[in-house]
Order: structure tokens, then sequence, then C-alpha cells
């Protein structure tokens, strides 16, 4: 069911909102293109209230917190009063108690939106004036799913909104008196009580008041936690397999037939603890992650080392790291060297040498280079280091990708929605053949009790367990899989997506390119001297932060020891162009070729315009310098490819992508050179951010789904537009390890292939569950309709499929890419 909300924004957007400013229409249009939801637009900004932002969504497909993500990473400030809950509860084992859970959360006043997965993970988005995080707490008490024991980590520490109180976690023993192995223990003691009323009934010697005794015990501990259950669903006016079951166990009983009644509580029992069981391990393989920080952490304080609990650490704390020991926090080195293994959180199999640098001082986070970056949950190889902590535990790299991943187990798969779709017109339609089967003695001869059978029968045959499980089993096993391989899938969704899709485009700088281009040519017009044009571009570019700047000063001051620099005043940036600047009262430009053509002053000369052919030609990205009505010369710069990137090329074509499309800002002739060069099959060049928005879309109109590769950052617009958004190197940005569908948590090409490969293993596995529910229910129906098999029979064929799609779904957790033909090992880790 569709939802409606509203988010105000606030001042990044501009003041004129309307439907017609390009900024909300990139907003706008950017949420429109996100599969779930269904409109939005901007209501303008009254006398009394901010903007506000309307949203028109499916909350099953996509959840609010994702829209407000993705409202930021296309340019609004989201000033929002929703509060967001993020717990993990006890109590949680299949979809159906999960959904029931769910729908109880949505009914409760204020709540705007409620997911809950079938390992206990629960997301809420709430109205912080109309409810509170207690009032969410206790409703989960009450429901008997109270948050999870355990110490305070990352998959324990709910995200909340501003000023929103901090949920606790409650040493609780769910279940009864056996604790949370009540229901295994339960169903234990149903089939001991079966197994022995049924050979007692075999000596003559023995009363068969006796067996039957036991038969009713052998119906309270298999039917205790099925009622309890069943009592909750038709009280939410839900007909889920407990009541089905428990249906056909007291028709048995009514029968006399009161061991077979027991056999199907003892079986369908069972077959649900041990699916709780198997479910159990995806949920702990995603805890597992959590547990990888210690702790405790040794810490420099008041002049002495001592050793706090890791919650305690500070901000500015400096942390000694000794040898192969786990890195409590997030951080930089500061002293020593040493490799450190980060394949938990990044993926990357080899050891990751890092080293000091100093105090970040007017630097941000962002500024720390990767060979100085440290992560929470890593660990230290043979040397001792000093790390100063950037992060709190509880926001840690390793904690906020543990709870993205808990919280993307909410959002559904495609075909989870289908299955939902499909169970609600089967069951009642189940119901309905039921009772026309009560009627089948007016048709055919035989006794009521052989029609009643029947009807039991085909009860527990068209019960779709395994199809309700099928496709939650598999999402979430390869969530986890995905997650210790060092990526970060945000939902079902996203995952089957990734693995049909037939379309990539990539960023070209830092994606496809290793990101820090240099200076190759430094070809002056004639007439000047080189020293003129170096100093001009020097003087300009040192005001620029873009890494083609950066480039130019490295390699001009060099050339240009001792020389006096030149001084540039009103630099100013020229979108997707160049820079102009004035020195000494003249003004500068400096960019492309096609600058030059949309501005006014002396147009290019022959000279100019055929050594900017030559170097683009070559491969190079080309910057012509104008000063005053003279050009200077033409600057050739290079950003080489990655190593990686042409075998990540031919890897993503043996997985099935057909299409793959470079995106680049550079002139189209460079653009083509790289394309070439890499493999791709086709290379868009001189692209604005919005012209590779249009680029997104029309790929994604021509091949139905499309991806888009980029940092998160430069490239949110088109990743927001595209049917999956892959962010590289999100472990060392928060902006795209939010903003994208996909995060790629190290700065390694190389991962996209494995993200590619798994998405597909678990369509596969996913088709496959699907295929092998609904095969066992159309098997079964006419089986039992035509008397071939029994309720017995029936229950365990039924129970067995439950337990084969389960266990089909938990290969994903062992899932390791094969081997390429040159023999590269690229199995994840």
């Amino acid at each position: 069911m569709a939802t409606d909300t509203q988010l105000d924004l606030k001042t990044v957007l501009p003041e004129a909102l309307d439907e017609q400013d390009a900024c909300v229409h990139t907003l706008t249009d950017g949420l429109q293109a996100r599969e779930g939801v269904m409109s939005a637009h901007v209501k303008r900004a009254s006398v009394t209230g901010a903007a506000q932002l309307c949203v028109h969504f499916e909350p099953d497909i996509i959840s609010l917190q994702r829209i407000r993500e993705l409202a930021l990473s296309l340019g609004a400030r989201v000033d929002s009063d929703f509060g967001h809950l993020s717990i993990d509860v006890a109590g949680i084992s299949r979809p159906a108690r999960a959904a029931l859970l769910e729908q109880r959360l949505r009914s409760l006043e204020g709540v705007a939106e409620a997911h809950v997965s079938a390992t206990g993970s629960v997301a809420v988005e709430y109205l912080a004036d109309r409810t509170s995080e207690k009032s969410i707490t206790d409703l989960l008490e009450r429901f008997g799913t109270p948050p999870r024991a355990g110490r305070p980590g990352p998959a324990e520490a709910p995200t909340t909104g501003a000023g929103a109180p901090k949920a606790e976690a409650h040493d609780h023993k769910h279940g009864g008196i056996f604790g949370e192995r009540s229901e295994l223990i339960f169903a234990i003691l149903c089939a001991l009580t079966l197994a022995t009323g049924f050979l007692l009934g075999l000596s003559p010697a023995v009363p068969d008041a006796v067996s039957t005794a036991l038969y009713i015990a052998a119906y309270f501990f298999g039917g205790y936690y099925t009622l309890k259950e069943a009592i909750q669903t038709v009280m939410a006016k839900r007909f889920e397999i407990d009541f089905l079951m428990l249906v056909a166990a007291a028709g048995a009983a009514v029968l006399g037939d009161l061991a077979e009644g027991a056999l199907l509580l003892a079986l369908f029992s069972i077959g649900h603890a041990l699916e709780s069981y198997a479910m159990g391990r995806a949920r702990r393989a995603i805890q597992a992650l959590a547990e990888l920080a210690p702790e405790s952490a040794i810490v420099k304080r008041d002049g002495t080392e001592q050793e706090i609990p890791v919650a305690e650490l500070r901000l500015g704390d400096t942390v000694i790291i000794k040898p192969n020991t786990r890195i409590p926090a997030d951080g930089y080195v500061t002293v020593g060297q040493s490799s450190v293994d980060q394949s938990a959180v990044t993926g990357e199999s080899i050891p990751v040498d890092k080293a000091p640098i100093g105090p970040l001082a007017s630097r941000t986070e962002v500024d720390i280079p990767a060979e100085s970056r440290i992560y929470a949950g890593t660990v230290n190889g043979p040397g001792v280091l000093e790390i100063t902590v950037t992060r709190l535990s509880k926001d840690s790299t390793l904690a906020r990708v543990v709870r993205m991943v808990s919280e993307a187990q909410a959002q559904i798969s495609p075909t989870q929605r289908f299955t939902d779709r499909f169970q609600r017109v089967f069951v009642p339609a189940v119901l309905i053949l039921v009772v026309v089967l009560l009627f089948a003695g007016l048709v055919i001869d035989e006794p009521f009790s052989a029609t009643l059978y029947r009807a039991l029968a085909v009860l527990v045959a068209a019960s779709p367990c395994a199809l309700a499980i099928s496709t939650p089993s598999a999402v979430l096993s390869g969530l986890a899989r995905a997650a210790r391989g060092g990526l970060l899938i945000k939902g079902g969704g996203a995952l089957e997506n990734l693995g049909t899709l037939r379309a990539i485009a990539f960023d070209k700088t830092g994606t496809l390119t290793e990101g820090k281009p240099e200076l190759t040519d430094v070809l002056p017009a004639d007439g000047v001297k080189e020293s003129e044009l170096l100093n001009v571009a020097l003087a300009v570019e040192s005001q620029s932060d873009h890494p083609l700047a950066s480039a130019i000063v490295t390699a001009a001051r060099a050339r240009l020891d001792g020389t006096l620099p030149l001084t540039a005043g009103a630099v100013t940036s020229i979108t997707g162009r160049g820079v102009s600047a004035l020195i000494n009262g003249e003004e500068i430009h400096i960019g492309k070729q096609r600058l030059f053509t949309e501005i006014d002053g002396t147009p290019l000369t022959k000279d100019i315009t055929d050594s900017t052919a030559r170097l683009e030609a070559a491969g190079r990205t080309t910057m012509v310098v104008r000063r005053g009505s003279r050009y200077l010369g033409v600057l050739g710069l290079m950003d080489t490819p990655r190593d990686s990137a042409a075998l990540v090329i031919k890897q993503l074509r043996a997985a099935g992508i057909r299409h793959m499309i470079m995106l680049s800002g550079d002139n189209q002739t460079v653009a083509d050179a790289v394309a070439a060069k890499l493999g791709l099959d086709e290379a868009r060049g001189d692209l604005l951010p919005e012209d590779k928005v249009a680029a997104v879309i029309d790929l994604r109109t021509r091949e139905h789904k499309v991806a888009m590769v980029g940092d998160g950052v430069n490239d949110a617009p088109a990743m927001a537009n595209a049917t999956v958004g892959i962010a590289m190197g999100a472990a060392g940005s928060d902006v795209a390890m939010e903003t994208a569908d996909v995060a790629l948590m190290g700065d390694d090409l190389e991962r996209l292939p494995f993200a590619v490969n798994l998405s597909r293993q678990s369509s596969r596995i996913i088709r496959q569950n699907l295929w092998a529910s609904l095969g066992v229910v159309a098997l079964l129906i006419p089986a039992t309709i035509t008397g071939t098999i029994g309720i017995g029979l029936a229950v365990l064929i039924h129970e067995g499929s439950t337990l084969l799609v389960v266990a089909n779904a938990l290969r994903l957790l062992a899932y390791r890419e094969p081997k390429t033909r040159s023999g590269t090992d690229l199995r994840g880790p």
C-alpha cells in the first residue's frame, strides 16, 4: 500500500521553489526515477513554514530513510520531524511473524513506516511529536519481541532522529523456561511423546488411555507455539500457515486419529524450529561483523597508558595498537608503520601498508589519505601503531555497515513482492477449495470422515510455507555474504536488480582511472616562453581544488623552481569548462578548447587548435591558457586507467553485462581513446553533471535496467537516476555510503565483478527456491485431492520443501567466486 509523506527542505535549494526551477526539477525527477516512488513534488515555502518535499511512495519497495538519503544526494538539505529507530529484537525467525509485528507497528499512532525482517531486524520511522521510542519498544515488549540482549555494539545500537533518546538493550529470556530454544525443545518433546505413545500402543499390556494421554501431550507441545501465533494472526485478520495446520490437526482429532494429528504437529513444529535455526545463521553472519571490534582499547591519557572500554573512547584520543590485534576505532595513524588486514571492511584480500601523517589541523576527515586511514574491526600486522580517533564506536564505518545491512533486510525484493501478492490470492483460494471439497460426498459415494480427511490433507499440502520463506532467506544470506566481502547492498531490490541488469555506466575520473592526473605536455604558443605559460597557470590553478589544477600546480612548481610566482585574483570557476581570473588587471582564462568558443575575446588560433588536436589524439586532457587577448599555449594532462580496469571490463562481460558506457567531462576524443583502451562499448565526453543524468536516463530507457558506477559525490544525481547506484571507496566517504544502492567499501574496482556475480547467484537461487516451492505445492494439491497421499506424508513433504529452500539459500553464505581462465583468483574473502 502506497504512503504519502512530507519532508521539510532547507537552504540548499533555491529560494524560488517551484516545479520549473532546475534544482527542484533535478530533485523530483531523480526521486521519481527510483523504483517505488510514484510521484514527488515540492510545495513552495510559506510565510510560516519551510518548503515541503511531498513524496508518494510504496514503503515495501523504498524506505523513507532511503528517500531522505536520495534527496540529500540530489542537493536538498532535509530537516524533518521524523525519528528513526533501528533495533534487533528476539522472537522473530519467520516471515509470517515478522509480517504480523510489522502490521502492529504500522498501526501504532505516529508511526509513518515500519519494516521487520525474518531475522528480527526492525526499522521504524515515526513522527517525533506524536510518538516516541519508548512507545515503540513498549509495543515490542508486549508482542513478545523485546530488544535483543548482548554487549552494546553496532548491531544493537539504534539510530534515531535528532534529540531522540537511545533505546537500551534488555536482558530477556524470550520464549519461556528454556529461553530462545524453547520452541525447538517443545518440538522435540512433541516428537518424543508421540513416538512413546505409538510404541506403547503396540503392546496389548498397556491401556489405550496411556497412548491417548501421550498423544494429547504431543498436541500440547507441538501446538503451543503454533496456537500462540495463530491467535495473533487471526486477531490481525490474517490467515497464515499456523492457522491452517491447527485446523488440520483439530480435524484429525475430530476423526479420532490423534496419532496422525500429533504427527502433523510434530513435523510442523520441528520444521519450524529448524527453519528458525537456519534463519538464525543469516542473522548471526551479520552480527558477527559487529563483534569484530574489540571491547577495550589502550589509550594515552594524562601522560599514562590505560585500558578502557571502547564505548568510552572520545574524539581525538590517542590509541595504541599492538601487533596482531584488532583495531578498536576509526582514525588515522600518527606514529608507526605496519600493514593492516582490512578485508572485514573493504574486502581487500591483501593487507594494506599504513604510514603516519601529522595532526589534521584545518583539514577535514575526508582529507585523510588511504595509506593513513584506519577502520575499527580491522587487524593490525607486525608493527606498533598510534592512531587518533576520528569517530565514536557507534559511528564507526563498521558499525554503520552493520546497521545499514540490518536495515536493508527490511526492503523486500521484486520476487518477494510477487510471492506476497500471490499468497494474498492463493490462501483464500485454498480455503474456498477446502470448503468445496467438504461437499464431495454429494458427488461421490464416501463417508464424511473420508471427505473431511481429504479436505484437511489438501489444506496441509497447499500451505505456502516454503514459498513464504524462499525469497527472504536467499536475500538475507546474500546481504550477509556481501557485507563480509566488502560490499554494502541496500536491500533485496538492489540485490536482485544488480543480478539481472545488462548495462553499466561508468564515471571516468577516479573510477576507471586512478583519479591522479599528471601534467605530461607543455606546448607554448609561438613567441611565448614556457615559463610564462606555467607561471600564469600556477597562479590561477593554485587557488582551485580540482584534481587537474593540483596536477598543474605540482608540475609547474617543480619546473619553475626559483622563479618568482605571480598572484591571481577574482578566481571564478566556470562549471564544466574551466576557470577565469585576473593577474595585474589582465583577464585570464584557462579551460577546455570549447570554453573559448563560448566566451568573448580573441578566437582560437590555428596553432592552438592544432596543438590541442595532437594532444587529444594521444589521449590527453587539454587546458588552453589565454592571457588578455594572447593565447599562451596548451597544457596536456593524463589520468592513467587503473591497472585492473581492462580486466574488470572483461570479467563483467563474462558475467553477462552486454553494454558498458563511460561518461566523462573530458572532450570526446580523450573519452574515446580511454574507452577503446579499456574495451568499453561507448564513450560520451564533454558532459556536464546534468548531461550525465540524461545519458543514464537514455541508457535506462534502452536497456530497461542500468547501473551507474561513480564516487558517490559528484555523480550522485546520475547514480540516483540509475536502477542501481554503485559507489567506489565508500569506506572513506559518508556521502558515498549513504547515497549508493551498492557501496564498494574499498577503492578497488575488482570488487565490482564479485558484486555482480554474487547478485547473479542470489537471483538464481531465488528463482530456484520460487520454482521449487511452487512445484511442491502444484504436486501435492492433486495428490491429496485424489487421495494418493495422506496428511502425514503431505506434511513431511511440505516441511521438507521448506527446509530445502532454506538450505539452498544458505549456500550464499559460503559463496566463493570462481577463478578466471587465466588462473587469477577472483574469489571473495
